[in-house]
């Protein structure tokens, strides 16, 4: 099989999309698969996973790239000519990328990782709420089909007149991260050094950006025996820190590979506490690590989090229930064991080269359903130049 990989977002750039790219190009060169990816030109390899790696031009925006329309994509999915198009969390240029592969009769997989109009909601920009979904719409009607991480994205898409939907989750390394980890001397060194006195570590991993609400970690202020430790970086984090001045805080900075799994190692529960997120790869991360988990009911923590099960959803806005859940995970050792034990046995059916199967089922369905179509156009083209002959040799 033959796939070009459009992306908004790739390496250097540290986020769930270029992730979820990077797994999928792994397991795309292991499977002898072909591809190519055409993702903004900002410090990006020249190659990942044996494959080239296709720059266009950008603009940056809150320190991200955006990549901008270019002639080059059609170009070179004209030379390039794959059997499918896989559009990851598509704006401008995943949109022109599925416009392109239209007009070239080839399929295109649409996945929707980002959520737009949740970011217009946030930002109380009233009407262009409705402009944001309509924004949506028309990236994704073109798409043959549109893969959604989660029953929220579903509905919210479904809602939206967006159609061709399925679902189509994310894997975790099952591997890399695993409660043993916390039996390494890196990870005992690091709870050494962030709870001294061996207070309980609320962890947080992510993006320190405003959609995630980082600032309602204030809550927890006064909260006896706990220390925070918060993982990332990115434009909120001065407001973020001075929300928290005063508090048992550690910031790590942007965590990769053994670090990373070291730090969720040291970890005793994990919060979060963004309400925009279509999925929620860090909870699973959590997870897998054997953390019990407290987030929003909203998104994506909706399908990742049991309820009293395997950590706590609190209402989104909530912070008193943030606060008591917290609390309660941080005065019962054995109950953050018992939630640690369910949420990792909640992830062991996830490990991405399973979600990689069923991407590669979801092309070769779309690929077919093309191709039948195509058929069926062509018969139709040929009934009618028939009759049209028959009318015309009668007359």
């Amino acid at each position: 099989m033959r796939v070009a990989v459009v992306s908004e977002s790739f390496l250097p750039t540290l986020n769930g999309v270029t992730t979820s790219v990077c797994k999928v190009l792994e397991h795309l060169a292991r499977a002898g698969h072909e591809a190519i990816v055409i993702a903004p030109a900002a410090g990006a390899p020249a190659t990942y996973a044996g494959f080239p790696v296709h720059a266009v031009p950008y603009v940056a925006y809150r320190q991200f790239p955006v990549g901008l329309p270019s002639p080059l994509v059609q170009k070179l999915l004209g030379d390039f000519r794959p059997d499918v198009v896989h559009a990851a969390s598509p704006f401008l240029l995943g949109a022109q990328a599925i416009a392109a592969a239209r007009r070239a009769g080839i399929p295109s997989v649409a996945i929707f990782q980002t959520d737009v109009a949740g970011y217009a909601r946030r930002n109380h920009f009233g009407r262009a709420t409705g402009l944001a979904w309509r924004l949506v719409r028309w990236v994704h009607e073109g798409a043959d089909l549109t893969l959604v991480p989660s029953s929220a994205s579903m509905s919210d898409l479904s809602a939206a007149g967006v159609g061709n939907l399925a679902r189509w989750g994310r894997g975790v390394d099952l591997t890399g991260y695993h409660p043993r980890n916390r039996a390494t001397p890196d990870a005992a060194g690091l709870r050494q050094r962030l709870a001294p006195s061996g207070e309980t570590i609320i962890g947080y991993v992510g993006r320190i950006a405003p959609e995630k609400q980082l600032e309602q970690l204030a809550a927890l202020r006064g909260v006896p025996g706990i220390r925070l430790a918060i993982v990332g970086g990115g434009p909120a984090l001065p407001q973020v820190a001075r929300a928290l001045r005063g508090m048992p805080v550690s910031y790590l900075g942007v965590l990769t590979g053994v670090e990373l799994a070291t730090a969720y190692a040291s970890f005793d529960a994990f919060v979060h506490t963004g309400t925009e997120e279509t999925f929620g790869q860090t909870l699973q991360e959590a997870h897998a690590s054997g953390l019990p988990v407290v987030a929003p009911r909203a998104g994506g923590p909706i399908d990742l989090v049991e309820h009293g099960v395997d950590g706590f959803l609190f209402a989104p806005g909530d912070t008193a229930a943030l606060r008591s859940f917290v609390q309660t995970l941080a005065a019962d050792p054995a109950l953050r064991l018992r939630m640690g034990e369910a949420g990792r046995r909640a992830v062991l059916g996830r490990s991405w080269e399973t979600v990689c199967a069923d991407l590669m089922g979801h092309y070769s369905r779309t690929i077919a359903r093309r191709g039948a179509g195509l058929a069926r156009e062509r018969r139709s083209a040929a009934s009618a130049r028939n009759e049209a002959g028959s009318i015309s040799t009668s007359s």
